[in-house]
């Protein structure tokens, strides 16, 4: 008997993606809405009810987006599985030919590929048209609730992250305080994204931190451009 020992990262991807797009939102968005406003403000209060406003709204509107696009997925999907299951019920003839010549041009002979298209069509039909011809399969299928939560939850986690340092850290600090801690959050958001992701450890953590220290960056020359002082 042989073992397969081989680890597969695919099944994660949906949950995992909304993931770190959430976390790295609400890293990204609270610490540049924090040095935006710490950059033109003269008392720490503003901050730090700015980063919390931040918070929550971004936390409901994460969760939505993601809820609602992914929905929109599903809604292409579940389409067009059922102009497949149309299809295979008024041509069926048709269908099988068009699943035998999807397998002939992955490398089977014309005969062993018209034999495997009717075995998978005996045994289900709709599910072979819809992994072979649609590319749709369990593992990748769209679940917006699953992307909904998974997106608000780790945003409201990465937005705590500079919210506490609005927190702690006082006010002639705020900005280069929010630049360090932010990029060491990335850093580690990175690092758990390859982990959990199984992917290169390095390419995901330079990918993450250019481009959360570029929002930052022109987060807080807004706030430098516009000088406003907030009481």
């Amino acid at each position: 008997m042989v073992e397969d020992n081989e680890q597969h990262y695919i099944t994660r991807s949906n949950w995992l993606r909304a993931a770190i797009l959430g976390a790295n939102d609400g890293i990204l968005s609270t610490a540049s809405i924090a040095i935006g406003v710490a950059a033109a403000s003269k008392t720490s209060e503003p901050v730090i009810l700015a980063a919390l406003a931040g918070m929550v709204a971004g936390a409901l509107s994460m969760a939505a987006g993601e809820y609602v696009s992914v929905s929109s997925q599903s809604d292409i999907e579940t389409a067009d599985l059922q102009r497949e299951q149309e299809a295979l019920d008024n041509f069926p003839e048709v269908e099988l030919k068009e699943l035998a010549l999807i397998y002939e041009e992955r490398g089977l002979d014309l005969e062993t590929a018209m034999l495997v298209a009717t075995k998978l069509t005996e045994h289900d039909a709709l599910g072979a048209h819809a992994r072979d011809e649609l590319g749709l399969h369990e593992m990748n299928q769209a679940k917006p609730f699953q992307a909904a939560l998974a997106s608000g939850a780790a945003f409201i986690f990465g937005a705590m992250l500079p919210f506490i340092v609005t927190i702690f850290v006082p006010l002639k600090y705020q900005v280069e305080a929010q630049y360090v801690f932010s990029i060491l959050f990335l850093l580690v958001l990175g690092s758990v994204s390859a982990r959990i992701g199984g992917s290169s450890l390095p390419k995901s953590i330079m990918r993450i931190t250019f481009w959360g220290t570029a929002a930052m960056g022109l987060s807080a020359l807004v706030g430098y451009l516009f000088g406003v002082n907030i009481a």
